[in-house]
C-alpha cells in the first residue's frame, strides 16, 4: 500500500466537539442567578449572618435574661461588667445586658415598619404619578416637591415632642416625612417603563390602570424597591437613634438604642460600659444592613462585575 492510499476502514479520531451532542446548558431562574451572585459577595453574606444573629438575640434575650428593663438591682448600682451582669449597670441598678436587646428590638422593630411604609407608599405613589401623567402626575410632583424643601427634623421634633416617646407615633412620623425622595427617584424610573410595549398591550386589552401598575410596572423596579428597603433600615435607625438622642424618641420605661446612647453619653468617663456597648450593637447592625444593601445592588444589576458570573 503506498503511502497516498487511504484505507477507508481506518477513521481518524474525530474530536469531541464533532461528534457529541450539544448538551443545552441549564437556564437557571432570575432568583436563583440572584442568590448565586449574592453568596459570591463575601462582605454581604457576613452582613446577613450578623444581622440575623442581632435579630436573633433582640428576641431571644429579652425572653430567657433574669431581669427586666425597669428591674433594678440595689446591691448593684453603676458597677462594671460582671458574672451577674454581662454588661453591667446604670446608676439605678438597671441591667445593661437586658436593656441593650430590649433596646436593639425596639429600634428593629421601629426601622422595618418605617421601610416598609416607606418602600410601599413611595412606589405606588411615584408609579401611579408615571404612569396616569397628567393632572394627577402634575399635582403628585406638587406635593413631593413642596415636602422635600420643608426642614424634615421640624416636623420630626414637633410630632415626636408630642408623642410622649410612642413608637408608633414616631414611626408613622418617620413614614409621613420619608416618603417623598424615593417617591420621586421611583417616578424618574417608571416614566420609561410606562412606554413598554407590554404596559401598551395591557392598556389596549382593556387592563385598569392600577392593575398596570400593581402587575407590570412594579415587579419591574423590583431590585431598586428592594435596595432602598434596605438602605432605608439604616436610615430609619440612625434617624430614630438621633432622635432618641436628644431626647425627643423613645422615652423611659421604654428604650431604643438612641436613648441608651443619649444616656451612657453623659457617663461615658465614669461609667463607659453604658455607653459602649449599645454603641457597638448599633454600629454592627448598621455596617450588616449597609453590607447586605452593597451585595443586593450588585446581585441584582446586571451591569456590575462585583457579583461575578453566573
Amino acid at each position: 500500500m503506498s503511502a497516498d492510499t487511504i484505507d477507508p476502514s481506518v477513521q481518524p479520531p474525530v474530536g469531541p466537539d464533532t461528534t457529541a451532542e450539544r448538551i443545552p446548558a441549564k437556564q437557571l431562574s432570575k432568583w436563583t442567578l440572584y442568590t448565586r451572585r449574592f453568596m459570591r459577595n463575601k462582605p454581604a453574606v457576613a452582613g446577613v449572618i450578623i444581622f440575623v444573629f442581632l435579630a436573633l438575640c433582640s428576641i431571644i434575650v429579652p425572653l430567657v435574661s433574669r431581669y427586666t428593663v425597669t428591674d433594678m438591682d440595689f446591691l448593684n448600682l453603676s458597677t462594671g461588667p460582671s458574672a451577674e451582669h454581662w454588661f453591667g449597670t446604670n446608676a439605678s441598678g438597671n441591667d445593661t445586658f437586658t436593656q441593650t436587646f430590649v433596646g436593639l428590638q425596639r429600634s428593629l422593630m421601629i426601622a422595618v415598619i418605617v421601610s416598609v411604609g416607606i418602600t410601599a407608599i413611595s412606589a405606588i405613589v411615584g408609579t401611579a404619578a408615571a404612569y396616569f401623567g397628567g393632572r394627577f402626575e402634575r399635582v403628585t410632583l406638587v406635593i413631593i416637591h413642596f415636602f422635600m424643601v420643608i426642614p424634615t427634623f421640624l416636623i420630626l421634633a414637633l410630632v415626636s415632642n408630642d408623642s410622649g416617646g410612642d413608637w408608633r407615633i414616631i414611626s408613622m412620623a418617620l413614614i409621613f416625612v420619608g416618603w417623598f425622595f424615593p417617591a420621586r427617584v421611583i417616578w424618574t424610573m417608571a416614566l420609561s417603563l410606562r412606554e413598554r410595549e407590554y404596559v401598551h398591550a395591557a392598556r389596549y386589552m382593556g387592563v385598569r390602570g392600577m392593575r398596570i401598575v400593581m402587575r407590570h410596572l412594579l415587579p419591574n423596579i423590583g431590585s431598586l424597591l428592594v435596595i432602598n428597603f434596605t438602605l432605608g433600615v439604616v436610615a430609619a435607625v440612625m434617624t430614630e437613634t438621633g432622635l432618641s438622642f436628644i431626647g425627643m424618641g423613645v422615652k423611659i420605661p421604654d428604650v431604643s438604642l438612641g436613648s441608651l446612647i443619649g444616656e451612657g453619653a453623659a457617663s461615658v468617663t465614669s461609667a463607659p460600659w453604658l455607653f459602649y456597648f449599645p454603641a457597638a450593637a448599633l454600629t454592627l447592625l448598621t455596617v450588616s444592613m449597609a453590607l447586605v444593601a452593597d451585595g443586593l445592588r450588585d446581585a441584582l444589576d446586571p451591569t456590575s462585575s462585583a457579583g461575578g458570573r453566573a
